[in-house]
């Protein structure tokens, strides 16, 4: 059992930075965090979900082509968290961003609550 906690959403103006926290509480002992891969999406108003940004076990990324050079996704398994660095913000970012946590092992997935992201002057 996973339980992800996110964080970091602001009010910020168009060029600004913010980043994102996607914190996991591992419930199982027998777990770790070091065996989910981490996929951030994010809920804009009045459109359908977009996959944003996703880090693997291996640290390695994946981002979509309208945040590709803007965002960057980090993880640290030290403190069972994933990070989304977004640079750039334009008002098209405004929106709820969310991550999704899956075992590697045995498929099982998580879901934060999301954390708002408006991006206005």
């Amino acid at each position: 059992q996973v339980q992800l906690v996110v964080s970091g959403g602001d009010l910020v103006q168009p060029g600004g930075s913010l980043r994102l926290s996607c914190a996991a509480s591992i419930i199982t002992s027998s777990d770790s965090f070091s065996n989910y891969e981490v996929t951030w999406y994010r809920e804009r108003p009045g459109k359908q979900d977009d996959y944003v940004a996703i880090v693997n076990v291996e640290s390695d990324t994946t981002y979509a082509a309208h945040v590709k050079g803007r965002f960057t996704v980090s993880r640290d398994n030290a403190k069972s968290t994933v990070y989304l660095q977004m640079n750039s913000l334009a008002p098209g970012d405004t929106a709820l961003y969310y991550c999704m946590a899956r075992n590697v092992n045995n498929g099982n997935t998580y879901w934060g609550q999301g954390t708002q992201v408006t991006v206005s002057s």
